[in-house]
């Protein structure tokens, strides 16, 4: 047996496999193959044999992006949600990410526990910052120009907008946030950024070379996009649908990107170092010495 299974996701996961490895813990893995992990974890010969090696199951954020696999760097026909719930038995316990309805009810029934990473506020508020960093990275290789001195325009004031403001004034930026809840807008004045409501966008959005978006409802509906600078550079970092009418501004030439999944792109290792941080704080696992 083993102390832990990492069941597919991407080179978050291997950085958290070897920072658990780091603390003497025993891994098996299913789905995952890189050169950072490459003869230091024993593999499973199928996702079942893997998952019943241990009482304590990591797996991918999401989930799953299709309701039907789970995301692995490695395919395998074996990697479907049908597969895993199948294997996964009554006492053992799950880390995974953005679990759907249907999943969780699976898991209870099953008398799984289960931990969903993205809803806890703390490893929500760390990720901010590889997001915020990510979303900035992503708009200076999409832009011309440079972003000290812009005019932008940070739509939601959520643990995801408060910490990209941040970073976006400390750039230099004028940042105006546009938020819905009134003692948000009283926030980021006294924080030292201009504020609008949802409800002055169509007045205001012409002004801003750069915007970046929080809130994962449509926003910027196609009478709003045709306000938007030709030149702008939208950034959506909400997580599906996003903030944009797409089609639209795909229609209008716009410079729009929706960029998600930041921190396991840009920070890969940082955003392991939080989720296993989080696992070893619910006493679920405990480092061995």
């Amino acid at each position: 047996m083993y102390d832990i299974s990492v069941i597919g996701g991407d080179i978050r996961q291997i950085y958290m496999i070897k920072r658990l490895l780091s603390c003497h813990l025993s891994v098996i893995a299913y789905g995952l193959s890189h050169p950072l992990i490459e003869g230091a974890v024993s593999q499973g010969s199928t996702m079942a044999a893997a998952i019943q090696s241990s009482p304590v199951i990591i797996s991918a954020i999401p989930f799953s992006s299709d309701g039907c696999m789970i995301p692995a760097l490695t395919s395998s026909s074996d990697m479907s949600i049908s597969c895993f719930l199948d294997s996964v038995q009554s006492g053992q316990t799950v880390f995974a990410g953005m679990f759907s309805k249907d999943i969780k009810e699976a898991l209870t029934q099953k008398r799984v526990c289960f931990y969903d990473f993205m809803t806890n506020d703390g490893v929500a508020i760390l990720n901010g910052i590889a997001t915020a960093e990510g979303a900035i990275m992503k708009a200076i290789e999409s832009g011309s120009g440079n972003l000290h001195g812009s005019q932008v325009l940070v739509t939601g004031f959520g643990r995801c907008g408060k910490v990209l403001a941040k970073k976006l004034s400390g750039l230099d930026c004028c940042v105006t946030v546009a938020a819905r809840q009134d003692c948000d807008r009283c926030l980021s004045r006294a924080l030292g950024y201009d504020s609008i409501s949802f409800e002055e966008l169509p007045h205001r959005v012409s002004d801003f070379n750069y915007i970046f978006n929080t809130v994962p409802v449509l926003i910027f509906d196609s009478s709003l996009l045709k306000r938007i600078s030709p030149e702008a550079v939208l950034i959506d970092i909400a997580s599906r649908p996003g903030g944009f009418d797409f089609k639209t501004a795909k229609n209008l030439s716009l410079n729009l990107h929706h960029f998600l999944g930041i921190p396991g792109k840009v920070a890969p290792k940082a955003s392991g170092d939080i989720l296993v941080d989080f696992i070893f704080q619910t006493n679920t696992l405990r480092k061995k010495v």
